[in-house]
Order: C-alpha cells, then sequence, then structure tokens
C-alpha cells in the first residue's frame, strides 16, 4: 500500500519533518511493507521556508519571509509593545537585494499591530510610533503611505496567511489570537477599539472603505496580513501555496491513503490550517485521509465535514503528559496503531 504522510508541525515539540518522520517510523513498525512517502507541509507558520525549499532553490528572483523568524513570541518582549517591524524590515532587504516577488510566511508570531511596524520599515510615516506595537497607536490620526507604495511599485507582494480571519470584531485578530498573545479580556477591547482607528486612518471611515480590513487573512499575524494588504499585496492561504509547491494533489491521487497532522486538531483547523487543507486535496483525489494529533477536540460528524476520515490523539494513547514529553516516540505509536486499522493485511 502506497501511505503518503503530510503533516504540519507540532507546535512546541515536532517540526512537520520531525513529525513526519516519526509518523513513517510507527506505520512501519506494523506494515514495513508500506510505501511511505514524506511531505512536510505548513499554513505560513513555522516551518514555511522549509517546506517550500525547493521553490527557494530554483527562483532566485522569489524572496520568501518567515514572519515567525522576525516577530515570533521568543522574538518579542509584551504583545502590548510587539512589532511586525523587523519582517517590514526583511522585505526591504529583499527588495534591495532585486527580488520582485516577495512572499511573506504569516503565522506563529507575538505581535498584535496591525501590521503597523511592518509599514513603518518600508516609508510609512504618521503622528503617532508605527513601530511601538498596538500601545504606540493610540490617537493615531494621521497616515501617508506614499514612501510604501513607492517601495512596492514593480514588486509583487503576496501574505501566506495560516488563518482566514479579518483584522476586526469578535472573530478578528485580537480576539482569536490576543488571549494567548497574553491580553487580558480588558485589554481584547481596548486594542480591537486601538486597531479600528487604526484602519479608520489607513483606508476611510466608510464600510465600503474598510472593507480591505474585512479581508480573510488580513487577521493572520497580529494583523501582518492588513500591513501588506494596505501596502499593495495580497493574502492567500498559505496551506494552497505550499500544496501547489510540493505538488499535494497530485501526491494525493498516487497514494492510495493519506496522513496529515498536527499539535492539536480542534474547530479551528477549519481556518486555513494544513490539516484541511490536505483533507481537501486527499478529497479531491477520492482518498481517505486520517489525522494523528497530540489532542483532538472535534467529534467524528464534524471531522467528516472537514474531509476527515477518522482522527486519533497522543493524549488518548499515551497521555498528556508523556506525549509533551516524548512527542516523537508518542507520534510513532499513534502511527503504529492507526496502520492497525488502515494497512490491509500482507
Amino acid at each position: 500500500m502506497r501511505i503518503l504522510v503530510a503533516p504540519d508541525k507540532f507546535t512546541g515539540t515536532l517540526t512537520a519533518a520531525q513529525a513526519a518522520d516519526a509518523i513513517a517510523e510507527g506505520w512501519h513498525r506494523y506494515a514495513p511493507d508500506d510505501l511511505v512517502t514524506c511531505i512536510p507541509m505548513s499554513d505560513g507558520g513555522p516551518g514555511f521556508r522549509d517546506a517550500v525549499a525547493n521553490l527557494i532553490e530554483r527562483d532566485p528572483s522569489t524572496a520568501y519571509i518567515e514572519s515567525a523568524d522576525f516577530c515570533g513570541p521568543s522574538m518579542v518582549e509584551g504583545v502590548w509593545k510587539a512589532s511586525t517591524t523587523a519582517v517590514g524590515v526583511a522585505v526591504r532587504d529583499a527588495i534591495a537585494g532585486e527580488a520582485t516577488k516577495i512572499v511573506v510566511g504569516l503565522g506563529g508570531s507575538g505581535t498584535n499591530d496591525g501590521g503597523a511596524g511592518f509599514l513603518a520599515a518600508l516609508g510609512a510615516t504618521a503622528d503617532v510610533s508605527l513601530d511601538a506595537g498596538p500601545a504606540g497607536l493610540r490617537d493615531i490620526s494621521e497616515l501617508d503611505l506614499t514612501a510604501v507604495r513607492d517601495a512596492m511599485r514593480g514588486v509583487e507582494l503576496i501574505g501566506a496567511a495560516d488563518v482566514d480571519i479579518p483584522l476586526l470584531g469578535l472573530f478578528g485578530a485580537t480576539k482569536t489570537f490576543g488571549p494567548q498573545k497574553g491580553l487580558s479580556d480588558a485589554d481584547l477591547l481596548v486594542v480591537d477599539r486601538i486597531l479600528d482607528q487604526f484602519v479608520g486612518v489607513v483606508l476611510g471611515p466608510t464600510p465600503s472603505e474598510r472593507r480591505l480590513a474585512e479581508t480573510p487573512g488580513a487577521g493572520a499575524a497580529g494583523g501582518l496580513g492588513f500591513g501588506i494588504l494596505a501596502a499593495g499585496g495580497t493574502v492567500t492561504r498559505g496551506v494552497d501555496l505550499v500544496a501547489e509547491a510540493v505538488g499535494l494533489a497530485a501526491a494525493c491521487a498516487n497514494h492510495g491513503l493519506v496522513l496529515t497532522g498536527e499539535g492539536t486538531f480542534d474547530h479551528t483547523s477549519r481556518s486555513g490550517k494544513v490539516v484541511y487543507g490536505v483533507a481537501q486535496a486527499a478529497g479531491a483525489a477520492a482518498r481517505p485521509c486520517v489525522v494523528l494529533a497530540g489532542q483532538v477536540t472535534v467529534g467524528a460528524r464534524e471531522s467528516r465535514a472537514m474531509g476527515v476520515d477518522a482522527a486519533y490523539a497522543m493524549a488518548d494513547l499515551v497521555g498528556l503528559d508523556t506525549a509533551m514529553a516524548q512527542p516523537s516516540e508518542a507520534l510513532a505509536r499513534l502511527a503504529e496503531r492507526a496502520a492497525r486499522t488502515w494497512s490491509p493485511p500482507s
């Protein structure tokens, strides 16, 4: 049997490549004769550049930037003052290096500044500090993007988003990811209000003018997606971009079973994540898709609605503590268990 293994990273424990290796090892413990092909995936978050490494080697005119390398949680201190400026500097350097197309992986950020720092690095000016996080945007009333438009002239800018959320509101960047970045319930309202004012200054006051902030992916990386849109770029689903780069559709068609996985398989997995993207590709090829995850918090009906035929959790098999302490072995054991169901007897 031919098995395709196409997982995302397991945040905090395994890279996508490490996860793929662990799944392949565990699968072969039960089914050593199965042919297992590993294609580590990414949705634009950590591991994005590794996933598109073959493109980087082939096309020097295109620059691939992983925003988590510049504004990830370990790169910033405190979300109130955390800025996307370093990502803008990386884009500016890529332009200086004569890149004509720049793809920014959006995911794994520790920022929530609406992309203000990113725009500042490209030349935007305002009557407040654009590079001081949401705290610096209080009372903003003027913004000039002329230099940004000049800098981006002749350059195609694409944001590869790991989520399809808008910038503002109940389902926006602050409300959705602010708590895990350290914002309290009271902070969420204040920061969203600050970004709402920022949007008004960038785009204008009317609903039609502000529509860009509602673009799916505008809220990715704490609103860095919005910064890219304001700079004249576009935002697309990162998993779709990676899927095209690695030939996922053809790979699914050439294998009898597709395995994918992530740290937590939950309701957010549908909003631009790897698991959903891989499941859709498997479905298009009429191949079953099985998820191996650290934790699974969705039921069978919701899984099937995402195109997933079955989902298995490391926490259910070995316990959460062991899954976190020994992730590779726990994932290998989970893959071995799945193989007993999904690999036909030889």
